[in-house]
């Protein structure tokens, strides 16, 4: 009856098993507090009726009425020797970025599903908005693009796609495999 959620307990329940083992409660806490800001920055579904610049709505979004999403590494500051907490602080820290790369990559594999490719799977065409997987990005950062341009193959399946993303307050333009990219919403 719940399926999608108890597997997202299921599988958050298991990474924290793994890393929660010899913690004290200050830093069980703060941890537990940037476990449920990955988790609830999850994209849902994208809301933005702007065909440029596609927004999502995710779990946050609708707990805090907020659409931006807290920066955590621009907000770093710097510290000085004297404070007391900082090697709890960056234990939780580092802690938090091993959770977020083991959460986007199981959560990405619940989204594009890898059967045998016995079945014909409908190609990506332009106008649909896809989630990129990037290894470089941000704790709590899913990127976003719209299809541009399908690129096809000899055998007319779409391997390629140019994807339009905005990023730094400008629009940039890339070209991506498949395989690195997910459906959230077909234009079609």
């Amino acid at each position: 009856m719940g399926g999608v959620w108890e597997r997202m307990i299921g599988v958050t329940r298991r990474m924290l098993s793994t890393t929660t083992s010899k913690l004290t409660h200050e830093v069980l806490t703060i941890f537990m507090a940037e476990v449920s800001a990955i988790v609830n920055s999850r994209p849902i579904v994208p809301v933005s009726t702007d065909p440029e610049n596609p927004t999502v709505l995710s779990p946050s979004m609708i707990l805090t009425q907020k659409s931006d999403v807290v920066d955590t590494h621009s907000s770093i500051g710097d510290f000085e020797l004297k404070d007391i907490y900082r090697a709890q602080w960056r234990h939780v820290q580092h802690l938090a970025d091993q959770f977020w790369k083991r959460w986007k990559v199981e959560f990405l594999q619940q989204l594009q599903s890898r059967r045998k490719w016995t079945v014909k799977k409908r190609n990506l065409q332009i106008g649909d908005v896809v989630l990129l997987k990037d290894k470089t990005v941000h704790r709590n950062d899913w990127p976003l693009g719209r299809v541009v341009n399908a690129i096809p193959s000899n055998d007319g399946n779409v391997r390629k796609a140019e994807v339009r993303v905005f990023k730094d307050n400008k629009f940039s333009t890339y070209t991506r495999p498949i395989c690195e990219m997910v459906l959230l919403v077909s234009e079609h």
